[in-house]
């Protein structure tokens, strides 16, 4: 054999490595390059502070795209997770509110009773959804671009078109307290991404997920419900939709009619950029929890850079085409 023969042997096994390193960790590679971009362009972005900020800004968003995780890796899509947020933010607000206008009677209830039903409501959402996908085969896209107008219409008609403030510490101690120094909100993320992650990566639930996105008939055919899996993924995603919009208006203040509009994209970006396909059955929580922090620290970042908002959805935009892109050609490649 050639020495130049050797040469491309070695040219193209490197390639090779260099490839499949970046299909392991690309995303996490990507995550701490721009974090050195931005510590070398701003002083004050490595700032515990502004870390510690960028963090809570991203524990909603990382709820929500943890929960769209699980539809994805079905084949499925949930355009209906901001409006169901800002819906079990207002159900829950109206239970914890001092207000004798805004809240219902007897209100402020415990704190617990008032989250208990936020969460009640994105369930029962999740829920709805996921019933009419597997029972009447509707397309995702449709059943849930359906509820997102429902639950917003819903909001709208509970709250009256108005806020409902003065919540009681209590409620907003979800939002804005502190275990440790370290805010409830990243901690309740952290959980979420605990339990998520050993669901999907050691549970009998989490390989029939990935069975069933990965291919419907073969996991039929092995024994898999995929109905009730596809069911139980848009009960998930439902139930942790309300968990951010109970973080939302407990970290604000108050229950906002227009909370979560357009949160559905921020949690499909993230699921998309983390490396989740789009077709089902490849991706993980982990690359979501990495794809909502380049979110979140882009965001940022662009912030403390004085760039308009604007031009940050413009790239935030170009960074999903770019990601789905990416997935398009790996399935080419798999194929």
């Amino acid at each position: 054999m050639s020495a130049g023969s050797i040469g491309t042997g070695r040219r193209m096994a490197g390639a090779r490595v260099a490839v499949e390193y970046m299909k392991r960790y690309g995303i996490v590679t990507a995550f701490f390059a721009l974090c050195i971009v931005l510590s070398l362009v701003s002083d004050y972005f490595l700032s515990v502070g502004n870390i510690v900020n960028v963090l809570r800004q991203t524990s909603i968003n990382g709820v929500l795209a943890i929960g769209m995780t699980f539809v994805i890796l079905t084949r499925g899509i949930d355009l209906s997770v901001g409006s169901v947020a800002a819906l079990a933010g207002i159900v829950a607000t109206s239970f914890a509110t001092r207000s004798t206008i805004a809240g219902i009677p007897g209100a402020p209830y415990p704190a617990l009773l008032a989250i208990a039903v936020g969460l009640l409501v994105g369930l029962a959402s999740g829920g709805v959804s996921g019933g009419i996908v597997t029972r009447f085969r509707v397309p995702p896209f449709v059943v849930t671009l359906g509820m997102l107008s429902i639950a917003r219409g819903l909001t709208l008609l509970y709250a009256g078109g108005r806020p409902i403030p003065d919540l009681t510490p209590q409620f907003r101690w979800i939002g804005t307290s502190e275990v440790f120094g370290v805010p409830l909100p990243i901690l309740v993320l952290a959980v979420v991404f605990a339990v998520a992650w050993w669901v999907l990566g050691y549970t009998r639930f989490g390989r029939q997920v990935y069975a069933t996105g990965g291919n419907p008939r073969a996991a039929t055919s092995s024994g898999i419900n995929v109905s009730r899996v596809r069911l139980l993924v848009y009960l998930i995603s439902g139930g942790l939709a309300g968990l951010a919009g109970i973080m939302l208006a407990a970290r604000t203040g108050s229950g906002l009619t227009q909370a979560g509009i357009s949160y559905e994209l921020d949690a499909i970006a993230a699921v998309v950029i983390g490396g989740t396909s789009l077709s089902g059955g490849v991706g993980g929580v982990t690359g979501t929890l990495f794809g909502a922090l380049i979110i979140g620290v882009m965001n940022n970042g662009l912030d403390l850079l004085g760039v308009d908002s604007n031009y940050q959805q413009i790239f935030k935009g170009l960074m999903i085409v770019g990601a789905v892109m990416l997935d398009s050609a790996r399935r080419g490649e798999a194929h």
